[in-house]
């Protein structure tokens, strides 16, 4: 596919037509060569659009997927590459995706990406990057579609969220993707067919017009059972499914026809919920794939009793209380779990007393006191003696306060003064999708957007979550975020390449 060459899948979506796309897991342990033949045979299913190429899969790196990729167009299957923030920074970041134009792929499936496991051979923490997050990585392609590379962009979102917190601040980010420059959106695992609707309605009442693919994993007993003790992180089988799924694999044929069955009904929810197509994960073998959209295509009638029959979510939040197939008397609306986090009745002290002081001092706009404050950081930072003084105050000031990290590129003040520093995957637009019941998936620690989100919601101001935060500049770290905030050179919302 050449630049000036149509794009199979943005012309499928474009077109209105119900697109399937299945994920090449380009894993280690599995063969290049049998990931080509996939690829060909794949390529021989009309119905499959493309194929999805995986990039450092679970933490783990695996095949090159440029390679892949490139390899699988050669046999006819349009590639879709995943690329994530895991592993490089945003140079390395911006060279793939040169790379990628040069070559001609210009499908490009933009996340944050899974925190490398820990190796148990090994004492020292995993590698890891997360120089930007999936928000700011959109839109970094989107700056280079505008210089003439022609990227078609698909995010990720999980509405399989059983917190408030989890839940909604998904549906924020997405926004936040959709603003950035994201063309298709794709949902995490889940086999919960009101969270399907919830995701879809949600989309609906904000007139975001944006195609969404819902993920249909077929779900074999190994998977379940890693699922089912939350990984990958952000994946999870709850224990009536696990249960379903081990019985199934005690029939004759381990529970092949069972598990592409359950697939097949979730693509007729899919379709009956209106959404664009399907993102199959979990096999590689065309011919199930034929079968699960042959008898999708028979069960597309049916597809409310399907989804009356896809229900194993968790008691917890949803955004709706009713769905399209459940309404009046049936209709349930199930209550925060006891696990998730509590929201106080009011602010916490410190945001409530750092509100009180931005108000008697306003600095956020051109005032008396901000030309005051100018003048002096244009003093002290010419003296490199005071300017490292007032980093060390500062650093003194925040960091029991707030964990501060000394980045120099504080955004405090847009986040209910919770650092993103201390998320582990160092993100400023909001959560990623491994969060499970308000817990993160790398630390064994409540996550800190639950509590970003709590504070918004009760001195509401959630609306305020929408906003863009760009990547902190890098250089600016060990600086005192004070003396570059009065002297715009600091990376915040509003201020963006400055």
């Amino acid at each position: 596919m050449t630049a000036a060459s149509p794009n199979p899948l943005a012309a499928a979506l474009a077109g209105g037509r119900f697109t399937y796309v299945v994920e090449l897991v380009a894993s280690a342990l599995t063969r290049e060569a049998k990931l080509l033949d996939v690829a060909a045979r794949l390529a021989r299913v009309p119905e499959v659009v493309a194929g999805s190429v995986t990039s450092y899969a679970g933490g783990a790196l695996g095949h090159d997927p440029l390679r892949v990729g490139t390899a699988a167009r050669a046999r006819g299957l349009t590639p879709n590459i995943h690329l994530t923030c895991a592993s490089q920074d945003r140079r390395g970041l911006r060279k793939t995706l040169e790379d990628l134009a040069a070559l001609g792929l210009h499908n490009v499936f933009a996340l944050t990406g899974d925190y490398p496991p820990a190796r148990p051979d090994r004492t020292e923490p995993p590698a890891a990057v997360f120089d930007l997050d999936s928000v700011q990585l959109v839109r970094l392609i989107d700056q280079l579609r505008r210089a003439g590379m022609p990227f078609h962009v698909a995010v990720a979102v999980s509405p399989f969220k059983w917190t408030e917190a989890d839940c909604v601040y998904q549906y924020l980010k997405l926004e936040k993707k959709i603003a950035a420059g994201a063309d298709c959106v794709i949902t995490q695992v889940g086999w919960d067919a009101r969270k399907f609707a919830e995701l879809k309605r949600w989309m609906d009442d904000r007139g975001r017009s944006v195609p969404l693919l819902g993920n249909v994993y077929v779900l074999g007993p190994r998977a379940a059972e890693r699922m089912a003790k939350g990984q990958p992180p952000g994946c999870w089988v709850s224990p009536a499914l696990l249960e379903r799924v081990r019985a199934e694999s005690r029939a004759p044929d381990g529970g092949v026809r069972a598990r592409l069955e359950r697939a097949a009904r979730t693509v007729a929810v899919l379709r009956g919920l209106g959404y664009a197509g399907a993102y199959i994960g979990g096999t590689h073998d065309a011919e199930h794939v034929q079968w699960i959209i042959r008898r999708a295509d028979a069960l597309a009638p049916r597809w409310e009793e399907c989804a009356a029959e896809l229900d194993f979510g968790r008691d917890g939040f949803y955004a709706y209380a009713d769905f399209p197939w459940r309404r009046g008397a049936d209709a349930v609306r199930r209550v925060p779990a006891p696990t998730g986090p509590v929201p106080a009745t009011r602010p916490a002290l410190m945001p409530r007393a750092l509100d009180a002081i931005g108000r008697l001092f306003p600095v956020t706009r051109d005032t008396a006191v901000r030309r005051v404050l100018t003048r002096m950081a244009r003093v002290v930072d010419r003296r490199p003696a005071a300017a490292a003084l007032l980093e060390r105050v500062e650093l003194a000031v925040k960091q029991p306060a707030f964990g501060c990290q000394a980045c120099g590129n504080c955004v405090l003040g847009h986040l209910e003064y919770v650092c993103p520093q201390t998320c582990p995957k160092q993100m400023r637009n909001g959560p990623c999708g491994g969060t499970d019941m308000g817990r993160c998936e790398v630390v064994d620690a409540p996550c800190i957007w639950n509590q970003v989100y709590t504070r918004a919601a009760t001195a509401g101001r959630v609306d305020d979550l929408r906003v863009y935060v760009p990547a902190p500049d890098r250089s600016l770290t060990g600086t005192s975020s004070w003396l570059n905030y009065f002297l715009e050179r600091d990376q915040r919302p509003g201020r963006e390449g400055g």
